[in-house]
This record gives structure tokens, C-alpha cells and sequence, in this order.
């Protein structure tokens, strides 16, 4: 039987984490897509990365997923995706998700605290 530990392990070991200097650079680039999968309260409460799709780790799959009406369309299998939530482990989760729905460049940069205090750029989300 499989603990948390074991779901978040296997992610970690799966997905790539970056810091949050290294995820700025990333952010520049304008093909890139930043991720908050941290939930609608949250993200009201603190903000978010300047740009980025709001989509809650338990709705990742439908909006990842062209065959249902939910997908976003600026979530593509090629696309450069970067993922954050509130420490990295929720980001890493659904980076696996993705990854085995055959996205190929994801990436986890961890917690929004850590994007704010390195001076990443961030916005409010009503």
C-alpha cells in the first residue's frame, strides 16, 4: 500500500525542481506557461506569479486534457510548463499528472513564498 510520502517521492524523482532565481529566468521567456495549482482562496489571499494559469491540483487532469470541455488551450504537450503551489509538494503531483498525460517539459519551482521573496514578479487574482 502507498503513503503520501511514497505519491510525493516518486514525483520528486520524476519531475524537475528548480529555484525560484532559476524559475524568474524561465519566466521571461514568452512561451513559457506558469501554473498555480494552489487553490482559488489561496491565490486571493497572496497573489500569484505574474501571468500565470490559476488551476487547482484536483482540476489539473480536465484542464489538461483536450478531449473535455475544460481544457485550456495554452496548456500544449510541448509547452514549457512551470508549476507552483504553496511549498512544492502539491506542484510536484501535478507535475507527474502531467507528465503521464504525455507532457514532456514540466517543471516544479516550488512554493510562491520562495517566487515573492527572490523578487519574482506577481499579481493579484480576483
Amino acid at each position: 500500500m502507498k503513503t503520501a510520502k511514497d505519491y510525493l517521492d516518486e514525483a520528486n524523482g520524476e519531475v524537475e525542481r528548480i529555484d525560484a532565481a532559476q524559475a524568474k529566468i524561465c519566466h521571461a521567456h514568452p512561451d513559457a506557461v506558469f501554473v498555480d495549482v494552489r487553490d482559488s482562496a489561496e491565490i486571493q489571499k497572496s497573489g500569484t506569479v505574474k501571468g500565470a494559469l490559476c488551476i487547482p491540483r484536483g482540476f489539473i487532469e480536465f484542464a489538461a486534457d483536450p478531449a473535455t470541455p475544460f481544457h485550456d488551450e495554452r496548456l500544449t504537450k510541448d509547452a514549457d510548463i512551470y508549476l507552483l503551489c504553496g511549498a512544492g509538494g502539491q506542484a510536484a503531483l501535478a507535475g507527474k499528472t502531467l507528465k503521464d498525460m504525455g507532457y514532456k517539459s514540466v517543471t516544479n519551482i516550488g512554493g510562491f513564498s520562495d517566487w515573492k521573496e527572490a523578487g519574482g514578479p506577481v499579481e493579484d487574482k480576483a
